[in-house]
């Protein structure tokens, strides 16, 4: 019974403190949030994919650098494939442009 009661005060506490205190969170969030990003910066790649596959865009794609060895790079194709093949209902455009960098970091490496 005792147990029941802390419980109903520490809920109680709670919803007093977030109707106290929530609408200033609230209002100073992006303030933060654009604080933090300047930070941290903003790791999502900001761009569509080049013509052409050059060593940075391949990279990208695969995660890797363009110094990795040939079994790292066939390692995170076969893992990438796997996740986005289009017999598992992946896009036929992505799968092709990992295929594309698979080929660029296998030939840069050899």
């Amino acid at each position: 019974m005792s147990s029941f009661m802390a419980a109903g005060v520490a809920l109680l506490g709670v919803g007093f403190i977030g109707t106290r205190y929530g609408p200033r969170i609230r209002n100073s969030w992006p303030k933060m949030e654009k604080q933090l990003q300047g930070l941290i910066g903003d790791s999502r790649y900001k761009g569509g994919f080049q013509s052409d596959m050059d060593k940075y865009e391949a990279g990208k794609i695969l995660g890797l650098s363009s110094s990795s060895s040939i079994k790292r790079v066939r390692d995170v194709h076969k893992k990438l494939m796997f996740q986005n093949h289009p017999d598992r209902g992946g896009s036929p455009y992505i799968a092709t442009k990992i295929n594309e960098a698979k080929d660029y970091l296998e030939k840069q490496a050899k």
